[in-house]
């Protein structure tokens, strides 16, 4: 529920300090930044030369990242620092709480009660402070041939500092794969990339098929614009990956040659994602690894008197569309008979559109439970839009 307290911005900035002296605090996100050639800013506590600090990185549309070390005023510098921002994620081991601001200036502050609450308690766990040596491992060294063809990482193997966040993401979605890897083919595998944009995906999943598990690859990404398609050709002949085919294509249109093994699509636009997922669906696939991006179809469509009292905020009528939205493409990719889940793709740090739907086609799915699905799907839908129907 929302925090009724009477400076919203002040009660958080004492709550990011409490949280950071208590060795609770994990990290800040700092979203939807006023300055429009910003993206967003990040604050990290950091432990450098046996001093405790708060690290700010903030990223900016031209690609580069800026950091800067707080090592005092520290409730000052956060409580100016929230000015500057019109959402806000607070994430620590105190639990996580959300702040935002419109543009008429109406804030609204999300569970800052129940962490502080969390928080006085005790019950937590602290953190390990971060030094700037601490480095993750992490399935890529970044000296991969196709991470430097794509400009991730430097000529001796150095990620750069503006791509961090996209290696990070990589590394992640080939987690995500070594965790459904037994569910494919162990010989011949074809893999599509529906609405692949500039692939960097799709490399590091043929990367992990051709090169780590030696499985012979078959791999086709599809896209409607014709300038990211000839620059994916021209890297994928660059770095010698011979068995990737690169198709300007509508991907409703779209027919694969062979049946898809596992279909996977990053932050395909709105509708484009139920077009990814119905061409996996009705060609078989036996995986689908899909990332939504924006949901504005059934924030368009939605007319439910009973919801009114969230819909009327705009804010909280995308975020209630948003969720709605992949549940309702979970119900009907169980009425196709896959066992659907929601995940986490990468931290929140990274992006905010975060939810990957994994899909597992069943051996022998229950028909009874597919129709339960379908005929619950159909319920929804009225429910939400009447006669409207979503995606229509």
């Amino acid at each position: 529920m929302g925090n009724n307290t009477g400076d919203k911005r002040a009660y958080l900035s004492s709550l990011i300090l409490d949280l950071y002296l208590s060795k609770s605090l994990e990290k800040v996100v700092f979203s939807k930044p006023a300055d429009k050639n910003e993206i967003k800013s990040t604050l990290t506590p950091k432990n450098i030369s046996g001093k405790g600090i708060l690290q700010l990185e903030t990223f900016s549309k031209d690609n580069k990242a800026y950091h800067k070390n707080i090592s005092d005023n520290f409730e000052s510098e956060i409580y100016a620092l929230i000015g500057l921002y019109f959402q806000i994620n607070v994430i620590s081991t105190s639990g996580n709480c959300q702040y935002m601001r419109s543009k008429s200036g109406k804030e609204t502050l999300i569970d800052a009660e129940k962490v502080r609450k969390s928080l006085l308690s005790g019950s937590f766990a602290e953190r390990s402070d971060e030094g700037n040596d601490k480095v993750k491992k992490y399935i890529l060294s970044g000296n991969e041939t196709f991470l430097k063809g794509l400009g991730i990482s430097d000529a001796n193997g150095r990620v750069h500092d503006k791509m961090q966040s996209k290696y990070r993401q990589i590394n992640r979605f080939i987690e995500h794969i070594k965790a459904i890897e037994n569910e494919l083919p162990k010989d011949s595998i074809n893999i599509y990339d529906l609405c692949c944009g500039k692939s960097y995906l799709s490399f590091a999943v043929y990367h992990y098929f051709v090169n780590v598990l030696k499985i012979r690859t078959y791999m086709v990404c599809v896209d409607l614009k014709s300038d990211v398609i000839d620059y994916c050709k021209t890297v994928a002949k660059k770095v010698g990956f011979s068995g990737m085919n690169f198709i300007c294509a509508d991907v409703s249109k779209y027919q694969p040659e062979r049946k898809p093994d596992l279909v996977i699509s990053l932050h395909a636009c709105d509708i484009a994602t139920d077009m990814v997922l119905d061409k996996a669906c009705e060609n078989g696939a036996k995986v689908i690894l899909s990332t939504p991006c924006c949901h504005h179809e059934l924030n368009k469509k939605i007319d439910c008197k009973e919801l009114e009292f969230v819909t009327r905020h705009s804010m909280l009528r995308q975020k209630m569309c948003d969720a709605l939205t992949d549940a309702m493409r979970i119900l009907k990719l169980e009425s196709k008979g896959y066992s659907v889940d929601a995940v986490e793709l990468i931290d929140p740090e990274d992006t905010p559109k975060n939810i990957m739907i994994r899909a597992i086609k069943k051996e022998n799915p229950d028909k009874t439970a597919m129709e339960k699905s379908s005929l619950e799907y159909e319920r929804v839908e009225k429910f939400l839009m009447g006669e409207n129907k979503y995606g229509n």
